[in-house]
């Protein structure tokens, strides 16, 4: 950290990743407690490395200073490592501005989210530049990002293996040469698409349903996909691929062009349902059609902020959900999810002669925008 650096830190507004405190005072338990509640949040909450810059007022930002012997190193990492779980990284710089030395602690990018508060056993986020309780499904988020839970493999325990189609199924095994000399309770437990419970029986998974399921919506209501053209507004129901078809009918049968580049419009689709958030029990994908653009807009936020282009560039991008993701590549006999794994640059190049595609991070609302020209 260097002078630069923390101007180009207070040229910008407190929120999620950046506070600033004027002062750090230590002696007292709940001075102690509110200094880990607030590296917890910051650590939980998506994006990069986050601050907390010590010595600035936080609504004018005048430079206040700090006295520096007040600012043991040691002894904030020994206060926030023993109190959270697992243990934030952490690191103090002090850093000359304007004649006065303020503290910057720099709380670095975690993959191991959710941090627990452990003296209260609390879960802690930022909303915008205040420290919040983290919510359930926000929580489940975090946990499926880092590898910590598989959303796919939770048992739905009202559904049974009669809300699953038969046809899809044999078609997928018979597309990986398994055959179904088993029970196929056996085999669909196995795979991951069905769990069994305790009585003996069998109900489907989530990711059962969300690929074989003949009408998931009625245990995953907010697994749907809406299309608005004008004052039309449509709902589309159905598993993922049958989604897809009746949404690229839809999209083809509203724009009517032969020219129009519907392939790369089918791969942003492909894009928004695997990387979409299906933790976020409060929208399905939305699909806009105005006179302009077609938007499509998903819920899930890139988590790497700074690293919005990542899904522009021409490698693969980061999955939010793997597990589906590699069933639907070999479900899916039009190969549409394939072309999903290299990224978006292909999507803006087929645009080229319409016009410019665009590509928003909306980090505060967990959503992610591809606007596609008309």
């Amino acid at each position: 950290m260097d002078t630069q650096r923390l101007k180009q830190l207070l040229s910008r507004e407190e929120g999620e990743k950046l506070d600033f405190k004027a002062e750090l005072n230590l002696s007292t338990e709940s001075e102690k407690k509110e200094l880990v509640k607030d590296v917890t949040a910051i650590a939980n909450s998506r994006g990069g490395r986050g601050y907390i810059i010590y010595g600035v007022e936080d609504k004018t930002k005048n430079i206040l200073g700090i006295n520096a012997e007040d600012f043991q190193e040691e002894q904030i990492q020994q206060i926030i490592y023993n109190r959270t779980d697992p243990p934030v990284p952490v690191n103090v710089d002090f850093v000359q501005i304007d004649g006065k030395t303020v503290a910057v602690l720099t709380i670095f990018r975690s993959r191991h989210a959710p941090h627990q508060v452990l003296q209260t056993g609390a879960f802690y986020i930022r909303r915008g530049s205040t420290t919040d309780f983290a919510r359930r499904s926000e929580l489940a988020s975090m946990m499926q990002e880092n590898g910590l839970l598989s959303f796919e493999t939770v048992m739905v325990k009202n559904a049974s293996l009669d809300d699953l189609d038969p046809e899809l199924i044999n078609r997928y095994f018979n597309r990986i040469n398994i055959s179904m000399n088993q029970p196929k309770a056996v085999i669909l437990d196995a795979f991951g698409f069905a769990s069994q419970k305790s009585d003996g029986n069998y109900s489907p998974t989530i990711g059962g349903l969300l690929l074989f399921g003949k009408n998931p919506q009625m245990y995953l209501p907010h697994c749907y996909i809406r299309i608005i053209c004008g004052k039309e507004a449509e709902i589309l129901s159905g598993n993922i691929l049958s989604m897809m078809d009746q949404a690229i009918g839809r999209v083809k049968n509203k724009i009517r062009r032969d020219d129009y580049p519907f392939d790369a419009f089918e791969e942003a689709l492909a894009n928004a349902i695997v990387h979409r958030d299906y933790l976020d029990l409060s929208r399905g994908i939305t699909i806009n059609i105005t006179e302009k653009n077609i938007e499509i807009i998903n819920p899930g936020a890139v988590s790497q902020s700074s690293n919005a282009n990542l899904h522009m560039k021409e490698c693969a991008p980061e999955r939010r959900n793997p597990w589906l993701y590699q069933r639907l590549i070999t479900i899916d006999e039009r190969r549409r999810f394939v072309k999903a794994d290299m990224g978006m640059r292909r999507i803006r190049k087929a645009f080229e002669k319409t016009g410019k595609v665009r590509f928003i991070n909306l980090i505060k609302q967990n959503s992610f925008k591809v606007i596609l020209p008309r």
